[in-house]
């Protein structure tokens, strides 16, 4: 089993910035994607953004040039640098990690989550 730790999560207000964390731990071997999804109440659960073991990305719509996704694979770690943060950037977020950025949603583990409130 893969363990995921995520950390940074806070409130922050619109137009401030916050960095996400999440390091891996466990059976990690196979795992080649890692990446965040979000959920806010009353919505579906959405990828914000992924990352593959070699450096490709991807981002939802929403976030692009706003939110950079980057990985230290020597510390299994993902992070996600979120700037100019609105308030429909409010979720509790959830590192993913898994055998492709494509199927980690499914096949993926999953962290706990970190809140993330961004007030107006």
């Amino acid at each position: 089993q893969v363990q995921l730790v995520e950390s940074g999560g806070g409130l922050v207000q619109a137009g401030g910035s916050l960095r996400l964390s999440c390091a891996a731990s466990g059976s990690i071997f196979g795992i080649n994607a890692m990446g965040w999804y979000r959920q806010a109440p009353g919505k579906e659960r959405e990828l914000v953004a992924g990352i593959t073991s070699g450096g490709s990305t991807n981002y939802a719509d929403s976030v692009k040039g706003r939110f950079t996704i980057s990985r230290e694979n020597s510390k299994n770690t993902v992070y996600l640098q979120m700037n100019s943060l609105k308030p429909e950037d409010t979720a509790v977020y959830h590192c993913v990690a898994g055998p492709t950025i494509a199927t980690m949603r499914r096949f993926g583990s999953w962290g706990q989550g970190t809140q993330v409130t961004v007030s107006s």
